[in-house]
């Protein structure tokens, strides 16, 4: 479907042409209709889908059919980097309509966001930043048409729910409703079933990655994830490589060896400072960085359409944040590769996997790469002596009361943890 079909507003269409849109994705091409009628949706989508357009456009449509100097629309999003990308995708689609847009999220200072939400029509946030906005009376819904939930599965899995449901509190009940998630978990359904009026449901496609994937697992023991990881980076032609590791911790160690071994790699985790995530993504999408480590929750929002391969350094925890991972690569209709490290603590979360797919994921193993080499053994350190009781030298058996003659001394442990006084030595 093209999309001229829609009719948008002048100013919107022309936003269209400018961004290079011409072809409506599924989704767009079912959901775009029924919100342009106004009609609460519940859409089950993966990301790459074209989703953000979905509720983008019809929304730009309908602040310009009426324009009134208010905040008309808010779109929450899990994550800082999601909640900038829909904020960039406002501002390229909306370039000819003079509508203004605002993210608001936590990690950078609240006062310039103070000043944009005075001239906002669009509120992208992230949802503690923006209970701390209402909090301070600094943003007013009160002329709210239109509401986003974007990626609600991610929402709960962040804990945000509660949250969620103390901002739904403060706005008008009376609106128009769209809720995205991927993956449609029992408290998404409640969340659904609570503040949806008569939605209509659009689901793109199942639960699984896109065709344009191909799996692989590869057994390795722990201690030699990095040596293969290396290994394989060195054997493929990878182009853009999207790494994930379970914690904080493993993503930036791992991301300084990989630097050290050449490669233009980054880490992306919660401890960096919203400057440097920024910094990092960009670099990634850019192409100064060849490889981005990231944990689960830090990767949430990275929309890059040219990742070559990503690469599970960690088993995800559940099917579900798999299909997540996985997700990055094989868009818009590119080939991807997913490659997953495994250990024989992973066998039941494999065959959770493999049951979501439907089908078993290949085994592989590189023919030259050692996979016997011994885990390093740490070397032992010496034990430090007890803060505050220092080793007393006494006087050997032989000696006199006079000066002891020289290298005759001998350490003195203490008895029963009593420090020994100085006019207390015994002869060993």
């Amino acid at each position: 479907m093209d999309f001229k079909t829609f009719n948008f507003h002048p100013d919107v269409a022309a936003g269209v042409v400018a961004a290079g849109y011409v072809t409506t994705t599924p989704i767009q091409a079912r959901a775009i209709p029924q919100v342009l009628e106004n009609r609460d949706i519940m859409g089950v989508a993966q990301t790459g889908t074209g989703k953000t357009a979905v509720f983008v456009l019809p929304m730009l449509n309908r602040l310009m059919e009426k324009k009134t100097a208010a905040v008309r629309a808010l779109i929450m999003a899990p994550t800082r980097e999601l909640a900038e990308q829909i904020h960039q995708a406002i501002e390229t689609l909306g370039c000819k309509t003079r509508l203004k847009s605002v993210s608001v999220y936590g990690g950078v200072g609240i006062h310039p966001q103070i000043e944009k939400l005075k001239r906002a029509d669009i509120v992208v946030a992230c949802p503690g930043r923006l209970l701390d906005h209402i909090s301070r009376r600094t943003v007013d819904f009160s002329r709210l048409e239109t509401l986003v939930i974007d990626e609600a599965d991610h929402m709960f899995d962040m804990g945000f729910l509660p949250d969620i449901r103390r901002i739904l509190a403060r706005l008008p009940k009376k609106r128009q409703t769209l809720l995205f998630s991927a993956t449609m978990p029992t408290e998404i359904r409640r969340l659904a079933n609570d503040i949806l009026r008569n939605p209509s449901t659009v689901q793109v496609g199942t639960v699984a990655p896109a065709d344009t994937v191909r799996h692989a697992l590869y057994p390795v023991a722990h201690h030699l994830k990095t040596a293969l990881l290396l290994k394989l980076l060195g054997n493929t032609t990878a182009k853009s490589v999207l790494v994930f590791t379970r914690t904080k911790h493993r993503a930036k160690s791992l991301g300084k060896k990989l630097e050290k071994a050449g490669y233009r790699s980054a880490s992306l985790q919660g401890n960096l400072s919203q400057g440097r995530r920024q910094a990092a993504l960009e670099g990634f999408r850019d192409g100064t960085f060849q490889v981005l480590v990231a944990t689960d929750i830090a990767a949430r929002g990275i929309d890059v359409t040219r990742v070559s391969h990503v690469i599970n350094y960690d088993i995800p925890s559940t099917p579900d944040a798999y299909i997540h991972r996985i997700g990055r690569t094989g868009r818009a209709s590119r080939s991807g590769e997913a490659f997953t490290f495994i250990t024989g603590e992973d066998k039941d979360m494999v065959r959770a996997i493999n049951r979501t797919l439907g089908t078993s994921i290949e085994r592989r193993t590189l023919p030259d790469f050692d996979y016997d080499v011994a885990p390093l053994t740490p070397k032992r350190k010496a034990p430090r002596p007890v803060r505050g009781r220092q080793p007393q030298k006494t006087r050997p058996a032989h000696a006199s009361k006079g000066r002891a003659k020289k290298g005759a001394f001998t350490w003195l442990s203490n008895q029963g943890n009593q420090p020994a006084a100085r006019g207390d030595m015994q002869p060993a």
